[in-house]
């Protein structure tokens, strides 16, 4: 007797006397796929196995090995680990390369946020003071060259100082908005990488642009050839 079991965890062959292969009887158990190819050899002759059945189901219960065996991520579960810890869908979908990215971005952002908010403190603790006629308050100087004197240009400064308050502010916001951005992308690369991961990327799935002779003659004039000349785009799929 000759068996080949086809099952979820692979494929086995059992050997004895009885049995010989000969042809394919597929059945299907509860708790599983199990393909078995027996049967009960003729009592005066016996037919040879085929071996090109047994090794295309063979290369099947590998593939099919091969393809559970993949990882495979939970998009909604990559999403909510993004979400609770920056990175840490990339960590879960194994896309270790894209945590520098995240963390530059972050790092980026921080220290945007942290340069424009101490400018936005210094300029505006200069506005006030300028605007408040203090002799005693005179922190703005410490923007200005060493030596250099603002007297009868106090109006002139006061809109400068101002216009640097305002300016840094913008960009402070701004900050604030692109860290927001880069986390809200780290998450939705973290759901949209695991959601394509098992996308069909095989070699079955190809465009490719050719050279095309057409014919052009009417349906009348089929006799005529007219040929004309491009190009042809192929998709398979």
């Amino acid at each position: 007797m000759l068996l080949v079991l086809w099952s979820d965890r692979g494929l086995a062959q059992v050997a004895g006397d009885s049995l010989q292969v000969d042809t394919v009887v597929a059945d299907t158990i509860a708790m599983g796929d199990t393909r078995i190819i027996a049967r009960p050899a003729a009592a005066d002759k016996a037919q040879p196995l085929d071996t090109t059945l047994v090794d295309s189901l063979l290369k099947q219960g590998l593939n099919r090995l091969h393809h559970r065996s993949q990882f495979r991520p939970d998009p909604i579960r990559a999403m909510w680990l993004a979400l609770v810890v920056p990175g840490a869908g990339q960590v879960y979908n194994r896309k270790f390369w894209k945590l520098p990215i995240v963390y530059g971005g972050f790092l980026g952002c921080t220290y945007a946020l942290t340069w424009n908010n101490q400018m936005l403190r210094d300029y505006s603790q200069a506005y006030i003071d300028i605007m408040d006629n203090d002799p005693n308050t005179k922190s703005y100087e410490a923007m200005l060259p060493m030596g250099y004197s603002i007297e009868g240009k106090e109006d002139r400064f006061k809109t400068i100082f101002k216009n640097k308050k305002d300016h840094f502010r913008k960009y402070r916001d701004m900050s604030v908005l692109a860290f927001v951005g880069v986390y809200l992308i780290s998450v939705i690369d973290a759901y949209v990488d695991a959601e394509l991961s098992t996308f069909d990327i095989s070699r079955d799935l190809s465009l490719r642009l050719e050279p095309a002779v057409i014919n052009t003659a009417m349906p009348a004039m089929r006799h005529q050839r007219e040929n004309s000349y491009g190009l042809s785009f192929c998709l398979t799929y």
